[in-house]
């Protein structure tokens, strides 16, 4: 792997990162299922695995990035022979939650801990700003992210249902201690 620089974003980033293959090949999702009587709700997922690989398409606009970007607490990128191949961006909830929406790594620098790298910094970022913890949130069909959301010691927090545009569900995953 090249080294890779971390940085927060500046407007010559945004062509790069609009450019970049958002979407993700899987084999495996989290499938819902929900129960429910007059005493009781259950939601369990559950992983399976898929016949076939499919590709899972980002579930935001990444050409809205350009509108927004300046909105976020927290946008940083990963550089790679001064080219940026990943970002992540941070919002801050009321409950002073750092809440990563969005984590993208361009096609050819997956697998290289570039997005655990990305995740650490922005936990220390958030640590240094005392917010309570740092969430992740990514479509249950996406099982890369909720495995790195695991290897990291993130613990599943909840879900909700038809979240993003496309009317997947998100799950989140949350920092198991205080930073």
């Amino acid at each position: 792997m090249s080294e890779i620089e971390i940085r927060p974003a500046i407007s010559s980033d945004l062509s790069y990162l609009m450019k970049m293959d958002h979407s993700v090949e899987t084999t495996h999702v989290w499938q819902m299922d929900l129960n429910t009587d007059l005493a009781e709700i259950e939601t369990r997922f559950r992983e399976i695995r898929l016949p076939r690989a499919v590709r899972l398409e980002y579930p935001q606009n990444a050409q809205e990035m350009a509108d927004t970007w300046t909105r976020k607490a927290l946008f940083l990128v990963a550089l790679a022979q001064g080219q940026p191949v990943a970002y992540l961006t941070v919002e801050i909830s009321q409950s002073k939650v750092a809440h990563i929406a969005d984590l993208v790594v361009d096609l050819p620098y997956r697998r290289q801990a570039i997005a655990s790298a990305m995740v650490l910094a922005a936990a220390k970022w958030a640590g240094q700003r005392n917010l309570k913890r740092v969430m992740l949130e990514m479509q249950a069909k996406n099982h890369a992210a909720i495995e790195l959301a695991r290897k990291l010691g993130y613990e599943y927090c909840g879900y909700c249902d038809n979240y993003f545009a496309n009317h997947d569900i998100a799950v989140f995953f949350m920092n198991s201690h205080k930073i």
